[in-house]
């Protein structure tokens, strides 16, 4: 009769100890809970990369001897951007180019109304918040093909900036004349570069811009 009751008392005493362990016991503690903090498969929050901007840039440019194109990759490169070359309809020989004499570029920058045809067109350019526009100086102005494009498009809220090449001459008026064609954006201070403009050189012009 006294082992009987020792064996019992071992068999009650099991059976408490089953009891506290599954009431210590929490859900999920075994890895099948996938709740906050546990899941290795999260996807990140957009913006979560230091460094990357929700700004959308655009980089367009006409180049008429691919001059302006280098200055315009460069820009690309020091941005991230996308790039867009304004190409004529009819594409500029060296004669229309010759302005020693009463060649088709000529014509066109004494013509208050010429408006030189674009081939193709920027897709969904509204998604762009700034965009580059560059262009070779011509007699001092850019050339009229420039007024084709801002006139094609609508740049209202957007931020314009322009740069442009040459061997000497200043951006000057070439910028604050094309003003005018888009009232409802906004201007930053343009730029001249070289043919032979570096890339350093063009990374820290635009980072002053503080895009």
């Amino acid at each position: 009769m006294k082992r009987l009751k020792i064996f019992l008392a071992a068999i009650a005493m099991l059976v408490m100890a089953f009891s506290f362990a599954a009431c210590g016991a929490n859900p999920g503690d075994n890895g099948t809970n996938t709740g906050d903090g546990g899941d290795k498969n999260q996807t990140p929050n957009e913006g979560e990369n230091k460094g990357e901007t929700d700004e959308k840039i655009l980089v367009a440019y006409f180049s008429a001897t691919n001059t302006t194109k280098g200055v315009a990759q460069k820009i690309q490169t020091a941005t991230g951007s996308a790039i867009y070359e304004i190409v004529p309809a009819i594409a500029y020989t060296a004669a229309d180019l010759n302005y020693n004499t009463d060649c088709r570029a000529n014509r066109e920058q004494n013509d208050a109304d010429a408006r030189p045809a674009i081939s193709g067109s920027v897709e969904n350019i509204g998604q762009y918040d700034t965009v580059f526009i560059g262009y070779p100086i011509w007699w001092g102005q850019a050339p009229k093909i420039i007024y084709t494009f801002l006139e094609s498009y609508d740049f209202s809220g957007k931020t314009i900036i322009p740069f442009c090449t040459s061997g000497s001459s200043p951006i000057g008026s070439s910028a604050t004349n094309l003003h005018s064609l888009t009232p409802n954006a906004t201007w930053l201070s343009g730029k001249r570069f070289g043919g032979s403009t570096g890339q350093s050189a063009i990374n820290d012009w635009v980072s002053g811009l503080n895009l």
